[in-house]
């Protein structure tokens, strides 16, 4: 119970916000073992909670062992290895036994400084090379969270013009401002005549290590043009073959012509199909009065017909 309780404590400062290497790489049994004997000079009591309030001032609110902390992709085992080197020692040495806070200081103080000094000489981060792509090399460690913080750029990168002479040979270079890989896998794609970044548009040219693509002839077949600027060509070609000397539409097979085809502004729909409900409206009411109107007056002419009127039978009495 004593352990769980000691243990609990622990635990209680490695969620701390102000967290650091320290509880990234050292196991909590280890932290157990050397503060086990933790005596306060001044009162010459055992006390633990002091021994890991000791360690959070020493590693966790210690800015230089955070930034020491922020080695490349990969180093982080290097890191764990150089502060075990410095507290395993210590576990093994205070276990079980009785040791003044004085002692406690010196030790870990040193131990902080040792690992600073030997963490800067791990390979830094290349840094992260704005605006895009998947920088592994920019990746660094941070022992606040005991994970690596990734560039978070979008993955892809602007499109950018390039301008050649027809028939002539030309070389494209995958190049980015950032490191990669020595023997990375280049894929070539090609979206014909559209310029887009959506991937099912492209279809693959050539795969393989080399990043640079040539064209040997360059050709009209080659040529991107933006979506918007398709249509437009489209619509223009369209128009210049339909106009006729004087302003006349060509007619189209079937007797319709473009003019007819052409679809009307919005406002003009609505303008033409409220006018049409509304006399649908206004002759539904007409002919429903009229209907009204003509029941009537047949019911009044019915009542002024003596042929339609019924007998009167003559009553006799018998005495």
């Amino acid at each position: 119970m004593w352990k769980w309780g000691l243990w609990v404590l622990y635990a209680s400062m490695l969620f701390n916000p102000s967290s650091s290497c320290y509880q990234c790489f050292v196991e909590v049994e280890d932290s157990i073992r050397l503060c086990w004997g933790h005596v306060l000079t001044e009162y010459n009591i055992r006390n633990v909670d002091s021994c890991f309030k000791k360690l959070g001032n020493i590693f966790n609110n210690n800015q230089k062992v955070i930034e020491a902390g922020r080695v490349g992709k990969g180093y982080d085992q290097k890191l764990k290895d150089i502060l075990n080197a410095e507290i395993m020692p210590m576990a093994e040495e205070f276990d079980k036994k009785m040791n003044n806070d004085t002692v406690y200081d010196e030790r870990l103080l040193t131990a902080a400084d040792n690992f600073i000094a030997a963490a800067f000489k791990l390979p830094r981060a290349s840094g992260c090379f704005p605006p895009c792509g998947f920088q592994a090399s920019g990746y660094v460690y941070n022992c606040i969270t005991c994970q690596y913080d990734s560039c978070e750029f979008p993955l892809d990168c602007p499109t950018k013009n390039i301008t050649v002479l027809e028939n002539n040979r030309t070389q494209m270079r995958c190049d980015v401002p950032f490191p990669l890989p020595y023997e990375m896998k280049v894929v070539w794609r090609f979206a014909e005549e559209i310029r887009t970044q959506q991937v099912d548009q492209f279809e693959e040219v050539t795969v393989g290590i080399d990043r640079l693509y040539s064209i040997p002839s360059a050709g009209l077949r080659h040529q991107v043009i933006p979506q918007v600027v398709v249509g437009h060509s489209e619509l223009q070609e369209i128009f210049d073959l339909s106009l006729l000397p004087g302003g006349q539409i060509v007619p189209v097979p079937g007797g319709w012509s473009l003019a007819l085809l052409r679809l009307p502004p919005p406002s003009l729909l609505t303008a033409c199909l409220t006018s049409l409900l509304l006399l649908l409206f206004l002759s539904l009411g007409i002919l429903h009065w009229w209907s009204i109107k003509k029941e009537k007056s047949d019911v009044e002419q019915a009542e002024d017909d003596p042929n339609s009127r019924c007998p009167v039978r003559e009553i006799y009495l018998l005495q």
